[in-house]
């Protein structure tokens, strides 16, 4: 069979990016040769080749995203062989003509259309931290905290990794890529599975002077832990860190990353914002070069990275500045609006960027704002837009009970009730535990027509 098809790189795979190819039309190829790379929501793989043949045909170009399992992505007959021709791509209808209108009906209408008030439009909003006029260029999350340490770690010796797999495997996720081949394994320390004991290391590193960032592996393996003590393990360590801080010994600058599966991504987003003054938590919803970088280290306090797995292969714009770094607390309003305000974070903000673009659509006025930090929260952005439009809804994949919407709801109507024509609105995860097959997950997580409906609900509309 001719056909080169996009591979299930897992059983719950249903699409991938072709991110590179590794040969090109006319290259031989035999059993074992690497095709091309494709990235998954969890890591880069490579496809091989299983017959020897030449390449006919590449029918994906690199780049391209949401490339569905089972789709051809080439051709290459083996020898004999015959390749079927690609099917034609569709040509699109020719425009209809547009009616002539005359010039009296026009000039009557024009008066008429002037009258009506313009429909919103979904315009994502720069960031006001960055320079006017910077370059932007695509990136994945994985890349940029990749690209974040490596810049960090060539900028101060004091800097290294630690963690499970970081070195000799690449990072679990492939977060630390090249990072051993270019610092060596002094900086890019591979550990055991014991959070317990490279928790205290790292503490211990930054009250001498060094400046570690430190990778769990995954976010089950502290909440596992979690089940024989009343907070996660590290956060023992960091409170102890912060009681024994003397004159001499002022900052204890660490970096915590954390991979969150959504079994364990709703019991850690909230649990880690609520340690009074021992850290920032920073959930990854976007691809943020230097995010590990110069604003944690300048920090008196350990910096929590919560990152999403499933948002490791998602790309967006990052800006090519040597020099930028992103602020510590502060909120981005990804869209300006007027009629309802939409809070969110990390994963969130897919659910909400989707349904903020089909209401404005509909001639809903939506503010949408990405949180970016879960502490320290910046309330003040929540509550400027709250006070403008009077309709608060807020959204994350996490329980309803003692979550990030329930700390929003608080602050609104003690700082903003007289300005509220709506209560609160939060869409949330369902109050179950997290099921594992993937079609109750789906079930058990928040949606796009539930931030619909519930915008809905604070408007007044049907």
């Amino acid at each position: 069979m001719p056909q080169i098809l996009m591979p299930a790189l897992s059983p719950t795979m249903e699409e991938g990016k072709l991110s590179k190819w590794l040969v090109k039309v006319g290259d031989s190829v035999k059993s074992g040769d690497v095709l091309a790379e494709i990235e998954t929501d969890k890591a880069t793989m490579e496809v091989e080749s299983v017959d020897e043949g030449v390449v006919k045909e590449l029918l994906v170009a690199e780049g391209t995203d949401a490339v569905k399992v089972n789709t051809p992505i080439a051709l290459i007959p083996a020898e004999g062989e015959t390749a079927e021709a690609a099917p034609a791509a569709k040509t699109a209808p020719e425009p209809a003509e547009a009616p002539v209108v005359p010039a009296e009906k026009a000039a009557e209408a024009a008066p008429a259309a002037a009258s009506v008030p313009a429909a919103p439009k979904f315009e994502a909003q720069s960031d006001p931290d960055l320079p006017e006029g910077v370059e932007m260029v695509e990136m994945t999350v994985r890349r940029a905290l990749n690209e974040a340490m490596a810049e960090e770690l060539r900028r101060d010796k004091d800097v290294f990794v630690m963690g499970e797999e970081v070195a000799e495997y690449q990072g679990a996720y492939k977060v630390t890529q090249n990072l051993l081949q270019e610092f060596g394994p002094e900086r890019i320390i591979d550990t055991p599975i014991t959070e317990h004991g490279f928790a205290g290391l790292a503490v211990g590193a930054a009250f001498a002077g060094l400046k570690p960032i430190v990778e769990f592996m995954t976010g089950i393996l502290p909440c596992r832990q979690s089940t024989r003590s009343s907070t996660p393990p590290p956060s023992s360590f960091i409170c102890r860190a912060a009681k024994s801080l003397r004159p001499w010994c002022s900052v204890v600058p660490m970096v915590w990353r954390r991979a969150l599966a959504r079994s364990t991504a709703e019991i850690i987003r909230p649990g880690t914002a609520t340690y009074p003054a021992s850290r920032s938590s920073r959930p990854i919803a976007r691809p943020t070069p230097r995010a590990c970088s110069r604003p944690p280290f300048a920090l008196p306090n350990p910096v929590v990275f919560l990152e999403n797995e499933i948002l490791y292969g998602s790309t967006g714009p990052v800006p090519k500045v040597d020099d930028f770094v992103l602020p510590i607390g502060k909120a981005r309003i990804a869209c300006k609006g007027a009629d309802v305000t939409i809070v969110s974070f990390s994963m969130g903000m897919r659910y909400a960027t989707r349904a903020t673009e089909k209401l404005v659509a509909a001639g809903v006025d939506v503010e949408l704002i990405d949180l970016r930090t879960l502490r320290p929260l910046d309330s003040d952005t929540v509550i400027e837009s709250v006070k403008k439009t009077g309709r608060p809804v807020t959204v994350e994949e996490g329980w309803p009970q003692g979550g990030i919407g329930s700390e929003l709801s608080a602050r609104v109507m003690e700082q903003a009730f007289d300005y509220l024509d709506a209560p609160v609105m939060r869409v949330t995860g369902k109050d179950v535990p997290m099921p594992y097959a993937a079609n109750l997950e789906k079930l058990a997580l928040p949606n796009v027509d539930e931030v619909i409906a519930a915008v809905n609900a604070v408007t007044y509309r049907s």
